[in-house]
Formats: structure tokens, sequence, C-alpha cells
């Protein structure tokens, strides 16, 4: 479904970590993430860093509720769909949410992010 969208969490510096949300279908541009957040480069955390940062594990990773709130960029396919389905924090659990409250509810932009 195009609606479904993953998250994948980078880092661009130390401390400094920003969230990409895309269909899952697609792969992350990574320039084009670095060029969407205005750094140099960007690189997804290695899996064993996800649960201490975000409180989540791999395949149950959600831009809402994170231990800390990171910027968050989502494809700009978003902008197609009213409503966008993503990981509700649980492997397996998914939440529909209409996209104008996900713009409410984390720190997030829309941009082209995928190959």
């Amino acid at each position: 479904n195009e609606r479904c969208f993953k998250t994948i969490v980078t880092r661009a510096r130390p401390s400094v970590y920003y969230v990409f949300m895309l269909p899952i279908a697609e792969e992350l541009d990574l320039k084009k993430c670095a060029k969407a957040v205005s750094e140099k480069a960007v690189e997804p955390i290695a899996v064993k860093e996800l649960l201490p940062l975000t409180g989540y594990v791999r395949g149950g990773c959600s831009p809402i509720g994170m231990k800390k709130q990171f910027d968050t960029v989502i494809d700009e396919t978003c902008e197609l769909f009213d409503y966008v389905v993503f990981s509700a924090g649980k492997r397996g659990v998914m939440v529909d949410v209409k996209l104008s409250d996900l713009f409410s509810l984390v720190p997030i932009k829309s941009a082209d992010i995928t190959r």
C-alpha cells in the first residue's frame, strides 16, 4: 500500500539525529535526505543504537512517542493521501493517522527523500 510508511533514524553529526519517513517499498536517498535537513551528510544509525535512543526496536519505530522528539521529514508522496499508515511503536502494529494530525503532532516537513 502506498500509504504505508517506514521510519528510519539517521545521524548527521555526533548527537544530531533526524527521522525520515518513506513509503515501505522505497529506499532513502541519503544525499536528498541531507539536503532536506541542511546537513552535509546523514547515515542510518546502527540497529543496536535504536532502542536506547528512541525507545523503539527495529520494525517498530514510530515517529510519535520517541524518548526525544527529533526533526522529521516525510517523503513528499505523503501529500497524495489524507491519511498515512506507519508503525504504532510495536513490531507488526500499525496506526492510520490523518496527515494533518501527524504534522501537528511532530516537528515534520515533507521533501523528496527517495531514490
